[in-house]
């Protein structure tokens, strides 16, 4: 499926990227690593010192491959891009909704707590007999809460602040027990809170990777659509952050990047000496850690599932782009409501 596999992961520091005809030819002190052509790639994505040609970046810019460069942990530097093509029609309805955006908002936080609390379900469902009267009382006090909120984000006729008040309650339950869900032996994958920019510690460090690939995707669908990925509904608005997407990816991060970093620490993929720890206290994946998720995260991308709404198979990979369509529908008018996506 091109949405899946056009997108090429830059990992190991000093490669040179370059065009070489039409193909895109990585070398690492003058030898080449590998070659693919141009007409299967949708994006580059660059992590730390990465040396791109004058050549290759103008071919990515006319035939709209985007180029994301990104710092050794991760964090978004910068996307080069050629024009940018959009329904300027769509774009206006985005603009004007953005104003009063409850409705699409109740949507995407509905999508986000129903899916963190799907998450929690799985592990009792999965190994609950395995786990200590405790951690399991927790999980299902978690659970029987977050249905509360749910009910009343469904419900009342809440405002934007009290939408994302709501949000916030359920993302605290979730990371509050969230510890209960991890059953490495190593104590130093154990989870004490969220951190980031940087993150603290391990399990922090890969789902902030994990959450900027998602990100990327979802700018990348809210592109592919027409809409302005900056303007959001959710996040307020704020120069140099592409809100939309980071909307768009609320709803995706418990069963795509939250599930899959749990996976790799549970089946004991990822262990304590896949992580780094820097001066100013940041801790980072290792090269080889970093393309073990890579590969996981590709694969992870394949798997098919339901969608709620179109009740068809789709592959995770392509759930923010059909999202970003049905976001696109309901403000030109065509849906009635945003339909959130739930994970079963």
């Amino acid at each position: 499926m091109k949405k899946l596999l056009n997108t090429v992961y830059v990992t190991t520091e000093g490669t040179a990227l370059k065009k070489d005809g039409e193909n895109l030819v990585a070398e690492i002190e003058g030898a080449e690593k590998a070659r693919v052509p141009l007409h299967m790639l949708a994006s580059v994505v660059a992590f730390g010192p990465i040396l791109l040609s004058p050549a290759l970046i103008g071919i990515c810019a006319e035939r709209g491959i985007s180029l994301v460069l990104l710092d050794r942990a991760g964090r978004f530097q910068a996307r080069v891009e050629g024009p940018v093509a959009g329904n300027v029609l769509l774009r206006r309805a985005q603009y004007q909704a953005a104003d009063d955006a409850t409705d699409v908002v109740r949507g995407i936080v509905m999508g986000k707590i129903a899916n963190q609390r799907a998450v929690i379900r799985r592990a009792l469902r999965d190994y609950g007999g395995e786990m200590t009267a405790e951690a399991r009382n927790g999980l299902e006090r978690a659970t029987d809460r977050m249905a509360m909120i749910l009910r009343r984000v469904q419900l009342s006729d809440n405002s934007v602040d009290l939408l994302r008040g709501s949000e916030g309650e359920a993302a605290t339950l979730y990371f509050g027990v969230f510890d209960h869900l991890i059953r490495s032996p190593d104590p130093e994958l154990r989870w004490t809170g969220r951190s980031r920019r940087p993150p603290l510690d391990p399990m922090n460090a890969v789902l902030s990777f994990l959450y900027t690939l998602l990100t990327h995707d979802c700018r990348s669908a809210c592109e592919a659509v027409g809409l302005d990925p900056a303007v959001g509904f959710l996040h307020r608005d704020r120069p140099g952050r592409p809100s939309l997407a980071l909307d768009l990816m609320e709803e995706l991060r418990a069963p795509l990047a939250d599930r899959l970093a749990l996976s790799l620490v549970n089946r004991r993929q990822l262990r304590a000496g896949d992580f780094r720890r820097m001066d100013g206290g940041a801790v980072l994946l290792t090269d080889d850690a970093r393309r073990t998720v890579l590969t996981a995260w590709q694969e992870r991308k394949k798997e098919e599932r339901q969608h709620p709404f179109l009740q068809e198979k789709a592959p995770f990979g392509l759930v923010p782009y059909l999202q970003a369509q049905m976001l696109a529908r309901h403000l030109r008018g065509d849906l009635d409501a945003y339909p959130p996506w739930f994970w079963s």
